[in-house]
């Protein structure tokens, strides 16, 4: 698990299945957003996410608040052999 306050995001890069499926288990990060094989983009705003650690809002408030006892992430995994750049940007070469 990350050795910092913070717990954002967090992404993995590796074509070990295995290591993919324990970094997005409970064993692997401790971030609200976790992706394999993708760096963040900030698309995934509207995904399980309220922040973990000291940054985020927290998840005790509204009718959710039973929520905040789960351990939820949202999870993006690039099955592809190329890296995509964030929301589509492209740069022409």
């Amino acid at each position: 698990q990350n050795d910092v306050p913070q717990g954002l995001a967090s992404s993995i890069f590796t074509n070990d299945l295995r290591d993919a499926e324990r970094f997005l288990s409970a064993a692997g990060s401790d971030c609200g957003i976790a992706n394999v094989n993708i760096g963040p983009s900030g698309a995934e705003i509207g995904g399980a996410f309220g922040g973990e650690k000291e940054t985020g809002g927290g998840r005790e408030a509204g009718s959710d608040a039973w929520k905040a006892y789960m351990r939820r992430a949202t999870n993006t995994i690039n099955y592809g052999s190329t890296l995509p750049l964030a929301q589509g940007v492209t740069f022409d070469i």
